[in-house]
């Protein structure tokens, strides 16, 4: 019985580890399996399935999400909150020649890859949707979307979507 005082330690150091890994993350988040999931679920139905650029800038703003205090503080609780991403994004089937790539693209993101031209973005729509706000400062259209921050208006420099962008991840 040399060896008792070890378990109660393993328990511990297990515990906090666990705790740790429910809480919001400042920095990388761990990649599980269910994360990478919903990361790839967010990328496979919002970026048009083609484009790597659009799925690394879709990540990017759901990671964007995590780390701020206005959502939820996991990769799964920002893509499943209700009224922010495709409809059926959590329960949909992903079958398509498309789907190897979301998932390379979400496992690069959860590893720390972000689309270099997101910066703070938390927001998106369909780029061929013209939006009436005057708050919408863009700074990415790829994968069919626009990308944009919300700025107050005499911040805004970028009032209209910029032209596509093609290959600018790796």
């Amino acid at each position: 019985m040399r060896y008792s005082y070890v378990l109660p330690i393993v328990g511990a150091f297990l515990g906090f580890a666990t705790l740790s890994a429910c809480t919001k993350q400042s920095g990388d988040v761990a990649v599980s399996k269910r994360a990478a999931d919903c990361m790839a679920r967010a990328m496979y139905f919002e970026s048009n399935r083609s484009s790597r650029d659009g799925m690394i800038a879709v990540g990017s703003v759901v990671m964007n999400r995590v780390k701020s205090d206005a959502y939820p503080g996991s990769v799964c609780g920002v893509v499943s909150q209700a009224g922010q991403f495709a409809p059926g994004v959590m329960t949909s089937r992903m079958s398509s020649s498309g789907l190897p790539l979301a998932q390379e693209a979400a496992r690069s993101v959860l590893s720390g890859e972000r689309h270099p031209m997101i910066a703070n973005a938390e927001f998106f729509h369909a780029a061929n949707y013209h939006a009436g706000y005057n708050n919408m400062h863009y700074v990415l259209v790829a994968g069919g979307n626009a990308f944009y921050e919300k700025r107050p208006p005499e911040l805004v420099t970028q009032p209209t979507p910029p032209r596509p962008m093609v290959a600018t991840t790796r």
